[in-house]
C-alpha cells in the first residue's frame, strides 16, 4: 500500500513539476531582457540585433535592452554572458567569431563556447564580397589569382576582423598564393584605405562594401558563400570564380548562459523565429545582405559543432594568428 502511495505522489510531483515549467514559459518574460552585442554599437551586428530586440520588446510587451560590450574579438561580451545568471533575462547575440573561430585562434578562453551557452537560434548568415582597388589591372578572381602569382608578396589584403582575415587567408590557402594581411582595429578604416588605394584587395562584409562599388569607389569580383545572393545576384561565388571548396560564411546566433531552463529556452527560440520571418523584417535583412534563418536550438548547436570543425582546419592549414 506505501508502495502505491509512493507511486501516486511520485506520479503527481511529475505533473505538478511540468505544469511549473509551462507557466514559468507561459509568465516569461516578467521584466526587462539583457541583449549582450559583443561588437561596437553601429556594427552590423548591433544593427542585427537592435532590429530582433524591437520586435521582441514588442511582442514581450518588455524591453529588450541592447548591452554593447565590445573588444578582444568578441571575447569581452561572450564571458560576460556566460557568466549572467541563467534565468533567461540574458542572452547573448554570438557571431561566428566568438563561438567558432575563437575556440581556435586563441589557445585559452575565458569561456566555452559549446558548455557555457545553450544554444537559442541561429538567427543570420551573410556572405563576405571580395572588392579590389580600381587601379588594380584585374576585372575577375581568376585574374587576380594570375597577378598574385606572378607578384608574390607584394599584393596585400586589409583585415579589420576575423572574419575578413580568414577571406583573405582562406583564398591565400585555396589559390596558392603569396599575400600580405595589413591588420586593423575595425573593417571601416581598412575600407577606407582600400578606397583611398593604400591597400589592394579586402574580404568584407556585404552591406558595407557593396555601396562603395555601386559608388564606382572599389570593383567587385565575388561572394564567399556557396550560392549567389540576391543583393548581388551579378557576382559569382568564389567557387564559380575559380577557387574550388572556397566558402566563409560569417553568421548571427542566440544564446543564453548554460542552466537556463529548457522551456524559457524553447520559448525565445520560437518566438525569435517568428520575428525574423516576419516580412518587413526579413525584407530589411535581406536589403543588408543577411540571410534570415531562425532555427531550433538543436539545429543551432548542430550547426556550431561544424562551424568550429571548419573554422579549425582554416587556422591551422593557413597557419592563422591574430594580429
Amino acid at each position: 500500500m506505501k508502495c502505491l502511495f509512493r507511486v501516486i505522489s511520485l506520479a503527481f510531483f511529475m505533473i505538478g513539476l511540468a505544469g511549473f515549467g509551462e507557466a514559468h514559459a507561459q509568465s516569461y518574460p516578467g521584466k526587462p531582457v539583457r541583449m549582450i552585442v559583443p561588437f561596437a554599437a553601429g556594427g552590423p551586428t548591433d544593427l542585427f540585433a537592435r532590429v530582433i530586440a524591437q520586435k521582441l520588446s514588442e511582442m514581450w510587451g518588455q524591453q529588450v535592452i541592447i548591452d554593447n560590450r565590445p573588444g578582444a574579438s568578441a571575447i569581452i561580451g561572450a564571458e560576460a554572458a556566460a557568466k549572467a545568471a541563467p534565468d533567461g533575462y540574458t542572452v547573448l547575440m554570438a557571431t561566428s567569431s566568438s563561438h567558432a573561430a575563437n575556440v581556435s585562434l586563441f589557445s585559452k578562453l575565458p569561456y566555452d563556447p559549446v558548455k557555457d551557452f545553450a544554444p537559442i537560434s541561429l538567427m543570420g548568415t551573410t556572405p563576405l564580397i571580395l572588392v579590389v582597388h580600381p587601379s588594380l589591372p584585374v576585372n575577375s578572381v581568376k585574374e587576380l589569382i594570375a597577378l598574385a602569382k606572378s607578384k608574390p608578396g607584394q599584393i596585400n589584403f586589409a583585415g579589420g576582423s576575423t572574419s575578413a582575415q580568414a577571406g583573405g587567408e582562406l583564398f591565400k590557402m585555396l589559390a596558392n598564393v603569396n599575400m600580405v594581411h595589413i591588420p586593423y582595429k575595425s573593417n571601416a578604416p581598412g575600407l577606407a584605405d582600400l578606397i583611398g588605394g593604400q591597400v589592394q584587395i579586402m574580404f568584407d562584409a556585404l552591406n558595407t562594401a557593396l555601396p562603395q562599388v555601386k559608388a564606382g569607389k572599389i570593383k567587385a569580383l565575388a561572394v564567399t558563400a556557396a550560392t549567389r545572393t540576391s543583393a548581388a545576384p551579378e557576382l559569382p561565388t568564389m567557387a564559380e570564380a575559380g577557387v574550388p571548396g572556397y566558402e566563409l560564411v560569417p553568421w548571427f546566433g542566440l544564446y543564453a548562459p548554460a542552466g537556463t531552463p529548457k522551456d524559457i529556452v524553447t520559448k525565445i527560440s520560437a518566438d525569435v523565429a517568428k520575428v525574423v520571418k516576419m516580412p518587413d523584417v526579413a525584407e530589411k535583412f535581406r536589403s543588408q545582405a543577411i540571410d534570415p534563418v531562425g532555427s531550433t536550438p538543436e539545429q543551432l548547436a548542430t550547426y556550431q559543432a561544424t562551424e568550429i570543425v571548419k573554422w579549425a582546419k582554416i587556422v591551422k592549414e593557413a597557419n592563422m594568428k591574430v594580429d
